[in-house]
């Protein structure tokens, strides 16, 4: 696997995104009228993880951390994660 210097992009979730629980669910909520969602977006606990460190804004090296640093996992499983993870919510467009 490449080293994580190769990933110093700087992210953040886009505005008008927040996270939610609802009914023990950790639920994506768009609160902007301009995003609009088909279906409900449910993540799970590293989803979670990931997403709370791209509120305040990461790069992949900062997402790997928070991954270790709340779970027992490896740093190349935690890259394969947040790799995983950015992947997907730039095909949402859910980045800024």
């Amino acid at each position: 696997m490449p080293p994580l210097r190769q990933d110093k992009d700087f992210m953040k979730i886009k505005e008008g995104l927040i996270l939610k629980e609802v009914a023990g669910e950790c639920v994506v909520v768009p609160i902007d009228a301009a995003l609009n969602l088909d279906g409900m977006i449910t993540l799970n606990g590293t989803a979670k993880t990931l997403w709370l460190a791209l509120e305040k804004g990461a790069e992949t090296e900062d997402l790997v951390r928070a991954i270790t640093d709340e779970y027992d996992a490896s740093e190349e499983l935690a890259l394969a994660a947040a790799r995983s993870f950015i992947e997907k919510l730039r095909e949402l467009d859910f980045l800024a």
